[in-house]
């Protein structure tokens, strides 16, 4: 499936209230507890997700539509949520996702792209050329990334307690190609 525009926005529209769902009110052990070693919580995942609305996927699509390949991205900080969310309670993350979500999404629509604005190009850091639909297509596929690493998270929690019916857990199977961004 190529990238559509109203398809990646009726997507990205649904991430916020899908995570919300998922996790606000849940007691700590399912959302601050990782994977072990340098993985990432439920909680550091939603971080990252906010770091992200702030500073990659609208700027990065600002600055193709205004500078093209002549100026590189900036460097994305895998780690900011780190910093950026200390002390902040896991319902006030959702809260600041959901809002940052729905301003970058009401600002992608009023751009009132066309295809040929889609095929515009821009310069990523360590990718090289990208062009905008490839970054727009990015941007849903990460949240998807994302959810499914809630999802693997989450389970490994249980990873002990499901006894054999692990084998036929898919989840629980998934060795992670997510963890740390």
């Amino acid at each position: 499936m190529e990238q559509n525009l109203e398809h990646t926005i009726s997507l990205l529209a649904r991430t916020p209230p899908a995570l919300d769902a998922l996790l606000r009110d849940l007691p700590e052990a399912w959302t601050l507890r990782n994977e072990g070693e340098s993985s990432w919580s439920a909680y550091e995942v939603v971080g990252h997700l906010i770091h992200g609305e702030r500073t990659d996927w609208m700027p990065r699509a600002k600055m193709i539509l205004q500078f093209g390949e002549s100026r590189t991205f900036d460097p994305f900080d895998r780690w900011a949520q780190a910093r950026e969310s200390e002390g902040k309670s896991l319902g006030g993350l959702l809260d600041e996702f959901a809002h940052l979500r729905a301003e970058n999404l009401h600002e992608l629509r009023g751009l009132n792209m066309r295809p040929e604005d889609l095929a515009r190009r821009g310069r990523h850091p360590a990718l090289g050329v990208v062009t905008l639909s490839e970054l727009l297509a990015t941007w849903a596929a990460h949240d998807l990334t994302h959810l499914h690493q809630i999802s693997r998270i989450m389970a490994h929690q249980y990873r002990e307690a499901v006894g054999p019916w692990a084998k036929f857990l898919g989840v629980m199977q998934c060795a992670g190609h997510s963890s740390g961004g």
